[in-house]
């Protein structure tokens, strides 16, 4: 199972830090709706645009982006096992005090 999980996170982290150079920089289907119809001349800035991670690089610098993805897959994974663990069924232990 740790070989599964260890190849689960090295492929996500390829994924994220390689394939994400490649990406199209072209709006996606519903920015491209929004900009057809008008919708997005009347958008207000999402309260976290300023934030590390905003528009997928590292502090607006696209050159980040790779690192940014890799990043974000770590924290994902990490805060996943820390929950997982956390919430994990404890099984009755077998010792005794008698």
């Amino acid at each position: 199972m740790k070989k599964f999980f260890l190849g689960f996170a090295v492929v996500s982290l390829l994924i994220a830090g390689v394939l994400s150079y490649f990406a199209s920089s072209d709006p996606d289907g519903l920015d491209k709706t929004a900009e057809d119809t008008g919708i997005a001349a009347h958008a207000q800035a999402h309260p976290l645009a300023g934030s590390t991670f905003a528009d997928y690089s590292l502090g607006g610098d696209s050159r980040f982006t790779g690192l940014a993805g890799a990043l974000g897959v770590i924290v994902v994974l990490s805060l996943s096992f820390g929950l997982f663990w956390l919430l994990r069924k404890k099984t009755p232990s077998t010792d005794s005090a008698d």
